[in-house]
């Protein structure tokens, strides 16, 4: 399907679907490939590629959110438990998750000269990672995914690390959870648009 998808097409295309089911369209070492062409491709600031990335699936996925919804009362108040349980519970019911670190140690490869730079701007990194964020969700969907991206980070970060044998000098970023829709996105929602005059300027042209 992604193949014949244009670029701005899979723009459209890419939504947050809640609902899922652990069934996958493509085989799992599609998904892994579509993960490694954004780790590698991605831009970065100045090349320094500080985006790390896990992929979990089938029994792998499931656990993560076990431990997210076993965590829960750890980060949130009672009165959000009910609905944040039900939601982690949708989550568990997809195929799997890809999760999103920055890793610190990448900064040590930038040449002297331009360290003080990136020193001053720190949300480059970031930028970096919602890029990769933003490839692997558009690609997922392409390939009739449902995706949704999600953040239940610093609760579960250091879990996640002892599970998975994350090193110490990742940070989690999102998680990025996927599997075969059940339902439109957003449960049938319309999405809106503000006004394009407002968000747009064009001079020159």
């Amino acid at each position: 399907m992604a193949s014949t998808m244009s670029f701005l097409a899979a723009t459209r295309n890419r939504r947050s679907v809640l609902d899922i089911t652990n069934k996958s369209p493509i085989p799992d070492k599609q998904i892994v490939e579509i993960v490694e062409q954004a780790i590698l491709h991605a831009p970065s600031p100045f090349h320094v590629q500080s985006t790390r990335a896990v992929v979990l699936l089938k029994k792998e996925h499931e656990k993560l959110w076990d431990i997210a919804k076993e965590l829960l009362p750890t980060t949130f108040p009672p009165a959000m438990l009910p609905t944040l349980e039900s939601k982690t519970a949708g989550y568990r019911a997809g195929y799997g998750t890809v999760l999103f670190f920055e890793d610190s140690t990448a900064a040590s490869a930038v040449p002297p000269q331009l360290a003080g730079v990136m020193a001053k701007y720190p949300e480059w990194y970031e930028h970096s990672n919602g890029m990769n964020q933003f490839i692997v969700w558009t690609a997922l969907a392409a390939e009739g995914f449902g995706c949704s991206l999600q953040h239940y980070q610093p609760g579960i970060s250091a879990r996640v690390a002892e599970e998975w044998k994350i090193p110490e000098t990742w940070s989690l970023r999102a998680q990025l959870v996927f599997g075969t829709p059940t339902g439109p996105p957003r449960g049938g929602v319309e999405k809106s648009f503000a006004p394009l005059e407002n968000r747009l300027k064009v001079y020159g042209a």
